[in-house]
């Protein structure tokens, strides 16, 4: 091999490389990971062996200059803390100064926090699921309207069992900010979904990110599943209700955290698992953060109770 061969071999590596670490830092941005997470020692690294105009250049195209940046944009507060350790780093490196950079900072620092953010989930296709939610933990007197970590896990999932959901008519308790939803409606081929929760702020909400990702009412013969929003209370739904529903999945996350609902829950799940639809009980998932084990323990005692056989898995 010839030395040009060899220059044009190591151009196109170094920019393979480049490639892949502007997406790991594209992905983690639009789901306001935590800065730590972020692959800074590969960015030292690249500063060091390449141009570090380009490089940065490259993670600022696929973060806070990305279309998607400018229309469902990660909270001000993460972009400023985003920059402000970009150029930490870059500084460090004792590379030349990139006014872009410095310019993005500057249009951050000017603007003002909203009550609302985004945030957007890579899926294997390349497409993006974004989720409206607060900002902050608690607003209008529920949790419900940001997404957790139990959300994320049970994407995770069902991205890895599509069979739990191709074809499927799936029923989601407790649907929050919706991203487990929106994941599975995106990227699993359901044949129906039903997002549902109680409070009227968290159903506005989901309707508004149903929207964002394209989503809507369908009916056969139309592509993609038929997908509703509905109010449901757990304690007041009557089993012909549910048998509307015709699940034959029914998924729920971080619906486990308070022992005054955990009762109401297993009595839910004992009732839709006594009217299935054709005769066929629906599987059953449910994802929790285990932060009390006492809850989480309550939890799967009622569960015994009822002789419930369901799959649960949890994050500590």
């Amino acid at each position: 091999m010839n030395a040009p061969e060899q220059t044009e071999d190591k151009s196109d590596a170094c920019a393979a490389s480049r490639d892949g670490l502007s997406a790991s830092f594209q992905a983690s941005f639009f789901a306001m990971c935590r800065l730590g997470s972020f692959p800074w020692h590969d960015l030292e690294r690249s500063l060091q062996d390449a141009s570090s105009a380009d490089v940065l250049s490259d993670i600022l195209q696929k973060t806070v200059h990305h279309p998607l940046c400018k229309n469902n944009p990660p909270s001000v507060k993460y972009r400023r803390l985003f920059l402000s350790e970009l150029i930490k780093r870059h500084e460090a490196s004792a590379a030349e100064p990139l006014d872009d950079v410095y310019d993005a900072l500057a249009a951050v620092l000017g603007a003002e926090e909203e009550p609302v953010c985004h945030k957007s989930y890579l899926l294997p296709s390349g497409d993006f699921v974004t989720v409206s939610e607060s900002v902050a933990v608690i607003s209008e007197g529920t949790t419900g309207l940001v997404t957790w970590e139990a959300a994320l896990h049970l994407a995770e999932w069902a991205l890895e069992n599509l069979g739990a959901f191709s074809g499927r008519s799936v029923l989601e308790l407790g649907s929050g900010a919706g991203l487990a939803g929106l994941v599975v409606c995106r990227a699993c081929s359901p044949r129906r979904y039903t997002f549902s929760d109680c409070h009227p702020s968290v159903l506005q909400r989901l309707h508004g990110n149903v929207r964002l990702n394209g989503l809507a009412p369908r009916r056969d013969p139309c592509p993609g599943p038929a997908v509703s929003v509905e109010e449901l209370d757990w304690e007041a739904v009557t089993s012909e209700r549910l048998q509307e529903f015709e699940a034959d999945t029914v998924i729920a996350s971080d619906v486990v955290y308070d022992p005054d609902i955990v009762c109401c829950l297993v009595q839910l799940l004992s009732k839709i698992l006594q009217c299935p639809p054709q005769g066929r009980c629906p599987d059953v998932y449910v994802a929790s953060t285990v932060r009390n084990p006492e809850t989480y323990g309550l939890f799967k005692s009622e569960l015994s109770k009822t002789h419930i056989q369901i799959c649960c898995f949890y994050l500590i």
